[in-house]
C-alpha cells in the first residue's frame, strides 16, 4: 500500500469510527478522535471549540433526540479531508435553544467535512438544514 493509500486508510477509519460512537453515544470516544476537538454548525454559525464545548454540544443532541443516529450515505476523500454525507434521524424529545419539543420523528440529509493535517483530524464542518427550530444534529 503506497503512503497516500495508507493515510487515506487511517482517515477513513478515523472517521468511520467517530460516526460509528456517535451513533453508540460514546461522545467521549467521538470527541477523542480529534487531535484538538473543534466542531462549526455551518447553518447556526455555533463553532464548538475543545473538549468541553463539544462534549456539551453532544449532550445538548441527546437531550433533544435522544435516539439520533446517522447513516452514512456516501464517503469521498479529498487532499486535506474525508467528506461524507448522512441521513440523520430522531426524535424531537427535547429543547436545544428553548424551543417547545415537538415529539416528532426528524430525517435530514448532511453533509460533513471531516479535516486533517496528515494523519490528524483537526476539524468537522457539517452542512445541512436545521430541525425545525432547534440547531442542525452534528454527523
Amino acid at each position: 500500500m503506497t503512503a497516500s493509500k495508507a493515510l487515506r486508510a487511517l482517515r477513513e477509519a478515523i472517521v468511520l469510527e467517530h460516526l460509528e460512537s456517535e451513533n453508540e453515544h460514546e461522545f467521549d470516544t467521538a470527541v477523542g478522535a480529534f487531535d484538538h476537538p473543534r466542531c462549526e454548525i455551518v447553518s447556526t454559525g455555533q463553532v464548538f471549540d475543545g473538549r468541553d464545548e463539544f462534549t456539551g454540544y453532544y449532550a445538548r443532541v441527546r437531550s433533544a433526540f435522544p435516539d439520533r443516529r446517522s447513516r452514512l450515505v456516501e464517503l469521498h476523500h479529498a487532499d486535506d479531508a474525508v467528506i461524507v454525507e448522512l441521513e440523520l434521524e430522531g426524535t424531537h424529545l427535547g429543547s436545544l435553544g428553548g424551543e417547545e419539543p415537538t415529539g416528532r420523528s426528524v430525517r435530514v440529509r448532511t453533509t460533513a467535512f471531516f479535516v486533517f493535517d496528515g494523519a490528524r483530524l483537526v476539524g468537522k464542518r457539517v452542512y445541512g438544514d436545521q430541525v425545525g427550530p432547534a440547531p442542525a444534529l452534528s454527523g
